[in-house]
């Protein structure tokens, strides 16, 4: 943290109407102190801090000329959000944020009137602001205005696509930004696309336009003749500036830009013109991701959530690995993932935008050919493995657990419908930490395990998890192996892969009278609670479940004949997981046993540290213990 800069703008700012206040050369210096204040606070406690240093001067520009939350104002992910966090009367909570008890990652309703719409997946900004827009509407209020920022990659999402194809067909009161950072669409720059943007945004040229286009009809069905043809010509002059024909305009959405993000004085100046102008309409800027830290611009995507680092000189905290470290589940995925890709020739994987985070950088460069980042676009990205299951190649479909949510249909219609092998590969499964409830991959193991021809499974360690992408090759179903975004248990992971026998459970310590059944990485809490509780001389018996479906009966057959007390432990949601499904086999063959279930309860979890959240769970080392030696 740079102790001697000095906040003495920020410091006055409480909420958006001090930003109202302040004149140009203060607002000028305003960006230049928050963006130094994210980089502060963000430097000890991490966070998502790239794309949220490139948006300072718009969010100070919006702040400035809307009264929100009066008009509306809904960012996309989220990322983007923390300089809006911090001038809505949070500046001091801004430094517990992803914190257990402090502020969410993400934009939350129910933390801020100031966040109108909660957001944590991407490609949703569009459609709730142009629900809020048509709602103003229905209700006679026609003075607010509403706008979507959107941009950090997720323009490459179909659903801001059938957003903009309904908004070209309304006259929302709808300003859409596009936060172009490099990442979801091609720069275009120069004089002459700032100047064509001069002239299109300006009031009078907007006010005549809008005089001619009422007179032959407006909105009118039985216009439609003449407003297509005046349509036709407005474009065709505009393509002519342009260079090249334009996406948004052909959705009947008004497009201006780009212009420079980090130009407060021309953001200002664009925005308040478009204020003027009615009808749906997009701005389109162009911003640097990491902007303000040299570290950041040059490395966006490391830089994207780096860690703790140097507030000066952006120098992440670096742990140096020892020899016998284990690596992270996604690193040893990505390693399994090239080394079966050279095994077998028509293996390929897929991933929606998560190429880095899911550690398949390494395919990307040995097998570019077989590798698929198919961008923000999760529902695509199961089809598409779908479509390559019919024509004999296996697809590696790698997905964040609470983002593979979003495919659920395509999962069941696409893939399971049709039997077809596809290996899903689900990595931040269980819970994630500081990330949040937008985060968690706690609902998985349930909504995978009702779904038919369905196998789910769920290693104990980094070695089962490769062994289980092997056997995958040789399962002509779908196959789904859910793990978790941390460090791994085994170091020495590299070993021959092995087939694993599906829906097999292993019998991992012999007890008495109680046994404890789990499923994943959870086990090393239940095992390091099990080995303690032996040390003091109490026997509990220890059952690995890899599969949750098929489950393995007869082990559970074998587990209810010989105990009195079962505990079924799991890092999903109670309703319809693992211990859901023990419960229905007792019930189902007749056991009146004591069944007692750990998992996460039907609520939505909190950000925290992963420690902290099983605890507050009851599914840490301690709370099995405990559970244990209640009975």
């Amino acid at each position: 943290m740079d102790d001697n800069f000095q906040y003495n703008i920020l410091n006055t700012v409480n909420s958006p109407k001090d930003v109202k206040t302040l004149n140009g050369e203060q607002l000028t210096q305003l960006c230049k102190e928050l963006r130094q204040y994210i980089i502060d606070v963000l430097s000890e406690n991490p966070g998502h801090l790239a794309s949220s240093l490139g948006t300072v001067e718009l969010i100070v520009a919006l702040h400035y000329l809307f009264d929100v939350p009066n008009d509306t104002l809904v960012f996309d992910v989220g990322h983007q959000a923390y300089a809006h966090k911090v001038l809505t009367g949070r500046r001091e909570a801004f430094k517990n944020i992803r914190k257990l008890n402090g502020l969410s990652g993400f934009p939350k309703r129910s933390e801020s009137k100031y966040d109108t719409f909660g957001a944590g997946h991407a490609t949703t900004s569009i459609s709730a602001t142009l629900a809020m827009a048509l709602a103003d509407k229905i209700n006679n209020n026609d003075n607010h205005y509403h706008i979507a920022v959107i941009g950090d990659g997720s323009m490459t999402g179909g659903m801001a696509f059938e957003a903009l194809n309904h908004a070209g067909s309304t006259n929302a009161n709808l300003l859409v930004i596009l936060n172009d950072n490099g990442i979801s669409i091609d720069k275009r720059s120069g004089a002459m696309s700032q100047y064509f943007t001069s002239i299109t945004s300006s009031y009078k040229y907007n006010k005549f336009k809008n005089k001619i286009w009422n007179a032959l009809g407006g909105n009118k069905d039985e216009y439609n003749k003449n407003r297509t043809f005046l349509r036709s010509i407005l474009i065709f002059f505009k393509h002519l500036f342009a260079g090249k024909s334009n996406f948004f305009e052909a959705l009947n959405i008004r497009y201006f830009g780009p212009i420079d993000g980090h130009d407060l004085h021309t953001l200002i100046k664009t925005i308040d013109k478009l204020k003027k102008i009615p009808g749906p309409k997009l701005l389109h800027i162009i911003t640097t991701k990491g902007k303000g830290l040299t570290a950041a611009e040059n490395n966006p995507t490391v830089y994207h959530a780096p860690g703790v680092f140097d507030a000066k000189t952006g120098k992440r905290e670096a742990k140096p690995r020892t020899a016998d470290e284990p690596l992270k589940f996604s690193e040893v995925f990505g390693k399994s993932m090239v080394e079966l890709a050279e095994k077998y020739e028509n293996i390929v994987a897929i991933t929606p935008a998560m190429l880095t985070g899911s550690c398949l950088n390494e395919m990307n460069e040995r097998f570019p050919k077989r590798t698929f980042d198919v961008g923000i676009a999760e529902e695509h990205a199961v089809t598409l493995a779908a479509g390559f299951a019919t024509r004999n190649i296996k697809p590696f479909c790698c997905i964040y657990s609470s983002f593979l949510q979003r495919s659920f249909d395509q999962i069941i219609h696409d893939v399971a419908l049709q039997n077809l092998p596809v290996t899903f590969c689900i990595d931040r499964a269980g819970l994630v930490g500081d990330d949040g409830a937008t985060h968690h991959g706690v609902f998985d193991l349930a909504y995978l395990n009702m779904i038919p021809n369905m196998i789910v499974a769920a290693p104990k360690d980094e070695v089962d998890m490769r062994n289980m992408m092997y056997s995958s090759l040789s399962i002509d179903k779908p196959f789904a192996i859910r793990y978790p975004r941390g460090e791994g248990f085994v170091a020495d992971w590299k070993q021959d892969f092995t087939n694993i026998e599906v829906g097999k459970a292993q019998e991992l310590n012999k007890g008495d009278k109680i046994a404890v059944l789990f499923i994943g990485t959870v086990g090393g809490d239940a095992k390091q609670a099990v080995e303690e509780l032996k040390e003091q001389g109490i026997d509990v018996g220890l059952y690995y479940f890899g599969f949750l479906k098929p489950l393995d009966e007869a082990m559970l057959k074998r587990v209810f004949d010989t105990y009195d007390k079962i505990i079924t432990v799991e890092d999903g949601v109670k309703t319809g997981g693992f211990g859901w499904s023990v419960e229905n086999y007792a019930l189902s063959n007749g056991y009146k046993k004591d069944i007692k279930v750990l998992g996460i309860e039907d609520k939505f979890i909190e950000q925290g540290t992963i420690r902290e959240l099983k605890r507050i769970c009851g599914i840490d080392k301690n709370s099995i213990k405990q559970e244990i030696l209640n009975i």
